[in-house]
């Protein structure tokens, strides 16, 4: 029996866990594990590990956690091992070339977007933002630079009208790992044939920052229902009113002339943003374009609630707006 590669595994957020499972599963040689180190988090600030972390140390992994992979430690560490490939999902850094060119067989990333499109560290949020209808994993031979990298292997998912960032994270871990597998597959039989990124082609998906999530009521009610399900779960996607925040979950732009028998060149009063009540359990806010409606709704202080639940308990006034 041909004997697996040895591997060093680089990975930290949920994202990379089924990446690192799959190897295990399918019985690599894992000689270390590389993530980022325990970071201080929640109410009380006490240094948590990544999920990684605690995927590996299930399996009585070594775990490396560098405080930065530049340093002449973490690099001996890695000539040491001397891996025939590392397998990086997410590990939060950039890797500098003198990391990249120890293992034997190459240095593989996967890239939860079809590259060239969304290099960055927000794929899965920008492509649900952006109304696409389609993204991936693409599994790329790693170079200096940020998500440019020659393609090894693309998996291709639909992206549905239902859903979100959390939703489309998940399906793309999932396919992800199994990309990563296939690509080994194919770079230990020399299967595989690395192509170039066409650059010119090539799109943004930068961090994104809390104060991202602020709707911008001008923008058409398709555009802010993406923008919603492309913020969930975070930053999540708010809005002011009355000097409060609100965070809405679920909308859907609304069809005046079909759903509020109005006709189409009728416009709601006020400027965007503005709040409308239609009976007891509708809550529409006008855009630049029409009207979105609201689904699903979270007041300042309170819980998640669907609009009718909502709406029993709030007092708007009348003239109200979103800002």
């Amino acid at each position: 029996m041909k004997k697996k590669p040895k591997i060093v595994f680089m990975g930290s957020p949920d994202f990379a866990v089924p990446t690192l499972r799959a190897l295990e599963e399918n019985g690599y040689d894992i000689r270390g594990v590389v993530t980022q180190p325990d970071r201080k988090r929640g109410r009380g600030r006490k240094p948590s590990p990544t999920p990684v972390k605690m995927e590996a140390l299930k399996s009585g992994r070594e775990v490396m956690q560098p405080v930065s992979v530049r340093s002449d430690d973490f690099r001996e560490a890695i000539r040491r091992i001397a891996p025939d490939f590392l397998v990086v999902v997410a590990y939060g850094a950039i890797l500098p070339p003198e990391i990249l060119a120890i293992p034997s067989r190459g240095s593989l990333n996967a890239h939860a977007s079809l590259l060239p499109k969304y290099r960055g560290p927000a794929p899965i949020q920008w492509a649900v933002i952006n109304g696409e209808t389609e993204t991936g994993v693409t599994i790329m031979s790693m170079d200096k630079g940020l998500d440019t990298g020659d393609i090894l292997l693309s998996l291709k998912t639909p992206i549905g009208p239902d859903d979100t960032s959390q939703t489309l994270h998940d399906r793309l871990a999932d396919i992800g790992a199994e990309g990563m597998i296939r690509a080994l597959a194919g770079m230990e039989q020399n299967h595989l044939v690395a192509t170039p990124q066409d650059h010119l082609a090539a799109t943004d998906a930068p961090l994104l920052k809390k104060e991202d999530g602020r709707m911008d009521w001008k923008k058409s009610a398709r555009e802010l229902e993406t923008f919603i399900r492309g913020m969930t779960p975070w930053p999540g996607a708010f809005s002011f009113c009355d000097g409060k925040r609100f965070k809405i979950f679920k909308a859907t732009p609304l069809n005046m002339d079909a759903d509020m028998d109005m006709e189409m060149d009728m416009e709601l009063p006020g400027p965007p943003g503005s709040i409308f009540i239609d009976l007891p359990d509708r809550l529409m806010v006008k855009t630049g374009d029409g009207a979105l409606l609201l689904l699903e709704i979270q007041s300042e202080s309170g819980k998640r609630l669907p609009v009718k639940t909502f709406l029993s308990g709030w007092n708007v006034g009348e003239g109200a707006i979103f800002i």
